[in-house]
């Protein structure tokens, strides 16, 4: 298990928990030393998720992965590792891939596969996780840092994104329909998003079952837009029939 999967899974526990973590409980359940783990918990705290104490760690509330977890059930966790597994099936041998910002794209970095790609990212939290696979070459964006969502964005990042051709985008939302297409709640983060699906030969997203059919503030494409969207297994069964006849295939996981 590579670091950052042993760090997302750390986390993992700590949201489908009461926060706390132990040492000698993380140790026994990842099989690994106790050292090693008192050197994931300081990578963890040098981001900002969690903050050391005696014995183990807790989160720390002013994550914006906290905040984006915190009411979340512990059955969301294994429904979204699901849907990163079967993202990372669509991910090339060779090429290059656009990742997005955010929690599930970030959990998409923790399991990257080392391969001969270009990873282009404005997502902050998954360079140094992109950076220990060798073979990867990880292009990070230019633009203004957003500090809830750890990513760039901005002019500069939308114009870096308009000279580049790209494989595969692999873009994060908060809310689709077939009548509000794919949603988000910020226009910096919205731009962004609409750049990278321009600049793609394959567009993805991955969503909890639980963002279909809402809506958001921010329009930053249609549906018809993407060529495949991977949710969970509680999607109705008419969300999935009128996704997939406004164009993406739907997979189901």
């Amino acid at each position: 298990m590579y670091p950052a999967e042993r760090q997302t899974a750390i986390l993992e526990q700590a949201h489908a928990g009461d926060g706390r973590l132990s040492v000698s409980h993380l140790s026994h359940d990842l099989t690994v030393t106790p050292e090693t783990i008192r050197r994931d918990l300081a990578v963890l705290e040098r981001r900002g998720l969690i903050t050391r104490i005696h014995g183990g760690a807790r989160l720390t509330h002013r994550s914006p992965f906290e905040l984006s977890l915190a009411n979340r059930q512990a059955k969301e966790v294994d429904e979204k590792r699901r849907i990163v597994e079967r993202t990372l099936q669509e991910i090339p041998h060779e090429g290059v891939v656009l990742l997005d910002s955010g929690y599930t794209p970030l959990a998409i970095a923790a399991r990257f596969p080392d391969r001969n790609l270009i990873v282009v990212t404005n997502n902050l939290p998954a360079i140094p996780i992109l950076l220990e696979r060798p073979k990867l070459t990880v292009m990070a964006l230019p633009g203004r840092l957003r500090p809830i969502t750890q990513s760039a964005v901005d002019e500069w990042t939308r114009a870096r994104l308009e000279t580049l051709q790209a494989d595969l985008a692999i873009v994060g939302l908060n809310a689709v329909s077939v009548a509000g297409g794919l949603m988000t709640t910020v226009p910096d983060e919205a731009d962004v998003k609409r750049a990278m699906l321009a600049c793609a030969k394959r567009r993805i997203s991955a969503a909890i079952a639980s963002k279909v059919g809402q809506t958001s503030f921010c329009r930053f494409a249609g549906v018809e837009d993407l060529d495949m969207l991977i949710t969970d297994d509680r999607i109705s069964a008419a969300d999935r029939e009128a996704l997939s006849a406004a164009g993406p295939e739907v997979v189901v996981v």
